[in-house]
C-alpha cells in the first residue's frame, strides 16, 4: 500500500512554483486561495514549507494554507472578466 506514484510526486514537483508569487492585496482574493489551497491539503496534498523550529507549525489545513499563500508558496492566476455578448451576435 505504501508504494510510491512517480507521477503524483513529478505533478507535484511541477506545481511547486520556482519564483514567489506576486503579492495580494485584496482579503477576498486570500481568502479565496487559501481555501483552494486548503482543499488540496485536505486531499492529501505536501506541505510547501518547513516550519521553524522555535515556531510550531500550524495543524489546521485551513492555517497551513494560509501561511503558505503569506509567505508566496501558493502560485495563483486571476482570470479576465469576459463581457457578455448580446443575442443574436456571434
Amino acid at each position: 500500500m505504501d508504494q510510491v506514484d512517480p507521477f503524483r510526486e513529478q505533478a507535484e514537483a511541477e506545481a511547486i512554483p520556482v519564483e514567489p508569487a506576486p503579492p495580494i492585496d485584496s482579503r477576498f482574493l486570500f481568502v479565496d486561495v487559501a481555501a483552494l489551497r486548503a482543499k488540496q491539503l485536505r486531499r492529501g496534498a505536501r506541505l510547501r514549507f518547513e516550519a521553524d523550529p522555535m515556531t510550531p507549525a500550524p495543524r489546521k489545513p485551513e492555517r497551513m494554507a494560509m501561511e503558505e499563500v503569506r509567505r508566496g508558496l501558493v502560485w495563483y492566476e486571476v482570470p479576465t472578466p469576459q463581457t457578455p455578448q448580446a443575442e443574436g451576435q456571434a
